[in-house]
């Protein structure tokens, strides 16, 4: 009888073990962006807590599933439905981590992208904000070129049959849509701030617009401040934002 009732009550013990150190690993890596942001941690510590929260999503899992299997042994349907909840959040929580670094693995090391590696448009407003910034504001060279080129050969201009006027009023509307804070607004080039969600990482973005005989050619900067890679991010952000901006315009 005693046997049986230790028995019972394994799957339980096993359970609340699997949400503890599940709920460990959603503070550690929930609060490691806004701990950085909100300068109570360097950023070195930020990623330490990022690691160690998916040590413990993936201690979490291993004891949700010999927590369910015991379940299921014991026939024990609510901790074996517990255990299999567990297992999916642990797999959830892994699952944005996982993606991260499967995307920096695809994307070369490269933090600066440009539609016009051969005459990038140049930081101005932002330049003295940058100062500081481990990236400098100057565009890479060559090396980031032909990176670029291998890994994002469809980056490049767009030409919009519109005025300037109506092209940088939209190409303005679209950035404060988007909650990029604007650094400058000329009229044929705007520079702005993209400030991510998580980090509080600081991206600067500029756009060049130039007269042609087919319209107006819009060539975009996105860069990084902080990081030797990107993840593809500010590609994603230039390729993204010239498909809206042609959407506005028409």
């Amino acid at each position: 009888m005693a046997t049986r009732q230790r028995g019972g009550r394994l799957p339980l013990i096993m359970g609340t073990l699997a949400v503890v150190l599940l709920v460990l690993a959603a503070l550690l890596m929930g609060m490691a962006g806004p701990a950085y942001r909100m300068e109570w941690v360097a950023l070195g510590d930020a990623f330490e807590m990022l690691r160690r929260g998916a040590y413990f999503a993936i201690g979490a899992g291993i004891v949700g599933i010999i927590a369910l299997l015991v379940a299921v042994i014991c026939r024990r349907t609510r901790p074996a439905v517990a255990s299999g909840l567990v297992i999916i959040a642990c797999l959830g929580l892994l699952a944005v981590p996982w993606l991260h670094w499967q995307r920096a693995q695809d994307a070369p090391p490269i933090h600066d992208i440009t539609t016009d590696t051969e005459n990038p448009p140049a930081f101005n407003a932002v330049a003295d904000a940058r100062t500081d910034a481990p990236n400098a504001v100057d565009y890479p060279g060559e090396s980031t070129a032909r990176q670029q080129l291998e890994a994002y050969p469809d980056i490049g201009p767009i030409v919009l049959n519109a005025s300037l006027d109506n092209v940088r009023d939209a190409a303005e509307a679209e950035m404060r849509d988007r909650g990029w804070s604007m650094a400058h607004t000329g009229n044929e080039t705007l520079e702005a701030t993209v400030t991510t969600t998580w980090f509080g990482f600081e991206d600067d973005v500029v756009m060049r617009l130039t007269e042609t005989d087919g319209g107006v050619r819009v060539d975009m900067r996105s860069a990084s401040r902080l990081g030797r890679g990107d993840a593809g991010t500010n590609a994603a952000r230039i390729r993204d934002f010239l498909t809206a901006l042609e959407a506005r315009v028409e």
